[in-house]
């Protein structure tokens, strides 16, 4: 079971590594301004505020996990194929979005519920995943380098199919028994967990819009900018490695607390130093906290904070505020201000969300956390 979890997670974040380290250079090189790049890259995002949490109670309903995920997949596969014989790329986005926006939160409920309360166990799995993306990000550059941007819409196609092929080899979900699933009351746990979150997503927005940008910009080869996404999901892979040892020394509240106490000064450091680098490795290194340990412990907050029947809706609804809401407003924020002050506005405002996601993040020790 967990080779299968495994292999979902490798192909999936292959294509995400893709997708994330260059899909903005590929939407530059179809003259989009930075607005119109950050508004595309959004979609998906404001795509995964309502659509997660409706895959996520119909998995909950009928136990059909791996067939959402299968279809997901499909979508995908098919949005990026139209991709290059389109100028409409903001309306292929966002309806593809839409229909797959449920994947991979219902693989993290899977996941979970195949772990048998040892929540440690999720970093040997998902690391798998840090390694596909970081393997596609540092070949990538180097392959971007000889051949033209234009061939990425088609390798986002092979690698989703190949993560469709994955997913339909995942274990299956289990089905609640009643056809009205119990309602899930949001206590201030609850929302201080989906805070937190929407908060480091937001801040993650100039991130994942313009770092590949900033970076080129700065005189940074192809094959430099691959290598820097690449040392930090490196960084990622080993917080994953070492994740249940860290479950068993820190409290999840606190890992929340620290990892968005490392954005603060990760993104500032990139948006006011990107011309020194060995400031950009050591901020890339941060990456562990910022994503790999803040994800890894959201994950099992979001395990322990929902009740056992409602376990998909509790990682959907997460996906959503966050990785759907918080995305999206990081995304389109990080597009302003780098319209209005380039890279040390739009990396300031990521810092400053880090920041309010500490104080809230916070707030978890009380409810022991």
């Amino acid at each position: 079971m967990a080779f299968r979890l495994a292999a979902f997670y490798f192909l999936f974040f292959a294509y995400a590594g893709a997708y994330v380290a260059y899909f903005p250079l590929y939407l530059a090189s179809r003259n989009l301004s930075a607005v119109e790049i950050a508004s595309v890259l959004a979609l998906p995002a404001l795509a995964r505020i309502v659509a997660p949490t409706a895959w996520g109670a119909l998995a909950d309903r009928t136990g059909a996990h791996r067939a959402i995920v299968a279809v997901s997949c499909a979508v995908t596969a098919a949005g990026f194929a139209l991709i290059p014989f389109t100028e409409r790329i903001a309306w292929v986005s966002g309806l593809s979005s839409l229909l797959s926006a449920g994947a991979l939160p219902l693989v993290e409920a899977i996941t979970m519920g195949s772990l048998a309360g040892q929540p440690g166990r999720y970093g040997p799995i998902r690391l798998w995943g840090s390694i596909g993306f970081m393997g596609v990000v540092l070949g990538g550059g180097a392959w971007l380098d000889r051949q033209p941007i234009s061939t990425l819409p088609w390798a986002l196609v092979v690698f989703m199919l190949a993560t469709l092929a994955a997913a339909l080899a995942l274990p299956p979900g289990r089905t609640q028994a009643d056809t009205q699933p119990e309602r899930v009351r949001l206590t201030p746990a609850i929302v201080a967990l989906l805070g937190a979150g929407f908060c480091n997503a937001v801040a993650h927005g100039a991130l994942y819009a313009f770092l590949s940008l900033h970076l080129e910009r700065a005189g940074y080869s192809g094959t430099m900018i691959g290598a820097l996404w690449t040392l930090g999901v490196a960084a990622e892979i080993l917080v994953f490695f070492y994740l249940p040892q860290l479950f068993r020394r820190y409290a999840l509240s606190t890992l929340l607390v620290a990892s968005l106490g490392c954005g603060v000064l990760r993104f500032g450091a990139i948006g006011w130093a990107a011309g020194e680098l060995w400031i950009v490795l050591m901020a890339q290194l941060l990456h562990a906290a910022t994503f790999g340990a803040f994800h890894a412990a959201a994950v099992a907050a979001v395990h322990r904070v929902f009740p056992a029947h409602a376990q998909a809706r509790g990682q959907t609804l997460f996906s959503s505020v966050c990785y759907g809401a918080g995305a999206a407003a990081g995304l389109l924020i990080a597009g302003w201000a780098w319209d209005l002050g380039g890279a040390p506005l739009a990396f300031s405002a990521s810092a400053a969300a880090a920041l309010a996601g500490a104080f809230i993040a916070h707030r978890l020790k009380r409810a022991g956390l």
